[in-house]
């Protein structure tokens, strides 16, 4: 099938960042969320993003412009319609995800491609909810999505290979790196990177040494870019809980339990950037 419109539902992080990467490339886009105002801060995100871009010579004006106007930002699901692939980017919730996908169910063609953009909820157990199993996928963007060349592509065991096939040439055409993946908690990049950060906040909680330290230690003895806890302050604390608490119910093995010092400060509501304070104030 051939892809040429992309619905968006959640104007937040990931879903500008993908409106964002779909537009540059000629796609239209229909972002959808809740409300104006969240549609309008995802609009002025993208706007602020392709702006960094036209200053630094990556982009023209004109190209900056012609991407704007690509991206049709709504609150009316109504407005998906037009679609070929719809790519849900709600928060990491499974209520908040099936409760988004039955409504998609109902309002999209039969032949309409939904994905979603989960970093550790069951492909198959999401597919399961719609009637449209075989035309369901993973689509796994990382954060920043315009930067980011990897996407995950998860296959469900209902997905038809038609659909991991036209989803696969889709991000190829974004620019991006796919990477075919088996449906498991967290996959595979989450799957090895979620507990590493749990583990960090061990060492962390266990005084080991500071979370200075233990991010200069990453960088420089695992040639990171970027400190685990600095990392997770980027993803948001509440998200890397969320994610563990995923692999402690769907593998039943102890070693994935969330760290409580994470946990304590997902309650204090420290959740990362997003709240200006973390592991680190901002």
């Amino acid at each position: 099938m051939s892809i040429n419109t992309v619905g968006i539902v959640g104007a937040g992080t990931m879903g500008n960042g993908i409106a964002q990467a779909c537009a540059v490339k000629g796609l239209h886009v229909v972002m959808v969320d809740i409300s104006d105002a969240a549609v309008a801060k995802g609009l002025a995100t993208v706007a602020g993003s392709l702006e960094r871009l036209l200053k630094k010579d990556k982009i023209s004006a004109s190209d900056k412009d012609a991407a704007m106007a690509r991206i049709q930002g709504s609150t009316d699901y109504a407005d998906l319609k037009g679609a070929q692939l719809v790519i849900e980017a709600a928060t990491e919730n499974l209520d908040l995800k099936v409760k988004i996908l039955r409504q998609l169910d109902a309002l999209l063609e039969p032949e309409v491609m939904v994905a979603t953009n989960t970093s550790s909820i069951s492909i198959t157990k999401l597919a399961a909810v719609t009637s449209r199993a075989d035309r369901f996928i993973g689509m796994h963007f990382f954060n920043p999505v315009p930067m980011m060349a990897l996407v995950e592509i998860i296959r469900g065991l209902q997905t038809s290979d038609a659909t991991h096939d036209a989803v696969h040439a889709m991000a190829c055409a974004l620019g991006k790196t796919p990477i075919t993946v088996k449906n498991n908690p967290g996959f595979v990049v989450n799957r090895i990177l979620v507990p590493m950060i749990n583990e960090a906040f061990f060492v962390l909680a266990e005084g080991l040494a500071t979370a200075e330290d233990i991010d200069a230690g990453m960088k420089l003895g695992c040639n990171q870019p970027i400190g685990p806890l600095a990392l997770a302050d980027m993803i948001g604390l509440d998200v890397c809980l969320a994610v563990m608490d995923v692999y402690v119910a769907e593998f039943a093995d102890s070693k994935y339990r969330p760290c409580p010092l994470l946990k304590e400060m997902v309650a204090a509501g420290r959740l990362g950037r997003k709240t200006g304070r973390g592991v680190y104030a901002y």
